[in-house]
Order: structure tokens, then C-alpha cells, then sequence
């Protein structure tokens, strides 16, 4: 039998996350903006725009962090519940101080909400931190509408080889030096390399998330391939 992605690619230790979030959250958002050159922005309002074309009713912002995806979404979607959940408590209060209070702390495998509550589940640089991707994707699919929508925002690695590599290089080199130096964290930035590293990206992506629960899945590459947005529909007929 094939060994599924989660036992080929162990994930991270849920605490060494909460604790490495929780160590980095003060200066977090500065850190993203500084080391995206600004693009960040550019990634949450393509994604808000893809969540506004599904005209939602309820969202479900996951690993929210300090919020910034679930206020780009709530803008695009005004007449819409955005919720955020987190695990990380810290990060949460970053969100409550930007104004947003539609908050819920919540283990993304474990979620606090019945089946079907949710027309849209978006997820941004988070998926990649859970401790099984397979669980968490199956979880998202319990809590949304039948033929609901799930939309993920992550790193990828480029498809060019030779961008590959420099990005590689700044990835586990330069990014590392100058998030440390920013955050006080160094440690915090190696794991980001680790763990972009490990992520599933293009099809390897897509067949995840059509093993559990979802289907239609598309990649749409962002900055050559550096990040990419991936939506799916839920099965109709998604077993739980």
C-alpha cells in the first residue's frame, strides 16, 4: 500500500509551533512585509478578490495569525461573517489589536464548529505548519457547506531550476539572517526554510487535497512560482 504524505513527510510538533509563533508575534507583520518585498499585500488581495468571486456568506479564515488575510477578505466581502481562528493566542491579539474581533482560538484539526458551517475556508502560510496535513484538510472539509470552497495561500518552489536555486540560497541563507536580526528569532526563520522545503507544491498539492475531501483542484502560481493559491471544491459526498 502507498504510504500516504503525512508518513512520507512528518510534520511539526504542534508546541514548537504555538512557541515559536507565540516568540516572533511582536514584530511578525513587519518581518512578512520585509521579506516579501511588500508582495504579501499583492498575495492577500488576489486571494480576497478569488473568495469574493465565490460570494460567501460565511468564512472561516484559518491560521490567521495576525489577521491580515481575514480583514483583506472581510473588506472584499462586506456583506460576509469572516471569522479567524488560530491556535497561537499571541497572534490573536495582534488581530484584536488591528480591530478585528470576529476571533476564535482553535486547533485547525480539532475545529469548534459544526459540519457544514463554513461556504469558504481559507488558509495562508498555515497548512504547512499543521501537524498532518491529511487530518486538517479532512477537518476543513467536515465544517464547509456541501460544494463549498477551500483556498490555501503558501510558499511553493519555483519551476525554472536556475530560480530555484537562488531562491534556495536566500531561503536558508539571507531570509534566515535578516528575519533573525529583525524578530530576534533566527531559529524561527531556519524552520521556514525546513519547512517550505518539505511542503507539497503544484500537482503534489493538488492530489492532497483531492484525497481528502476536496475536488476541481488549481494551482495558480504567484511571483514565478515563489507562492501559489490553490482552490478546490469540497465533495458532495465527503466522508467525515
Amino acid at each position: 500500500m502507498k504510504p500516504s504524505i503525512d508518513e512520507v513527510l512528518p510534520q511539526q510538533n504542534p508546541e514548537f509551533v504555538r512557541e515559536t509563533f507565540s516568540r516572533i508575534s511582536p514584530r511578525y507583520d513587519l518581518a512578512n512585509h520585509l521579506l516579501s518585498g511588500g508582495l504579501d499585500f499583492l498575495w492577500r488581495g488576489r486571494a480576497a478578490k478569488i473568495v469574493a468571486g465565490w460570494n460567501p456568506k460565511r468564512v472561516l479564515d484559518l491560521a490567521t495569525g495576525s489577521g491580515d488575510l481575514a480583514i483583506t477578505i472581510q473588506k472584499a466581502c462586506p456583506d460576509a461573517r469572516v471569522i479567524g481562528a488560530d491556535f497561537c493566542l499571541p497572534m490573536l491579539e495582534k488581530a484584536r489589536a488591528k480591530g478585528f474581533s470576529d476571533l476564535v482560538q482553535a486547533d485547525a484539526l480539532h475545529l469548534p464548529f459544526g459540519d457544514g458551517s463554513f461556504d469558504v475556508i481559507t488558509v495562508a502560510f498555515g497548512l504547512r505548519n499543521m501537524a498532518s496535513w491529511s487530518a486538517a484538510l479532512t477537518e476543513m472539509s467536515r465544517v464547509l457547506t456541501p460544494h463549498g470552497h477551500l483556498l490555501v495561500l503558501d510558499f511553493s518552489l519555483p519551476k525554472h531550476a536556475w530560480l530555484k536555486s537562488i531562491y534556495r540560497l536566500y531561503l536558508h541563507h539571507v531570509l534566515p539572517r535578516i528575519a533573525g536580526g529583525v524578530t530576534g528569532s533566527k531559529s524561527a526563520y531556519d524552520y521556514l526554510g525546513e519547512s517550505i522545503e518539505k511542503f507539497p507544491s503544484g500537482p503534489a498539492m493538488l492530489r492532497l487535497m483531492e484525497e481528502n475531501g476536496f475536488h476541481d483542484a488549481a494551482a495558480h502560481p504567484l511571483a514565478a512560482g515563489i507562492t501559489s493559491i490553490y482552490t478546490a471544491a469540497r465533495k458532495a459526498t465527503a466522508q467525515h
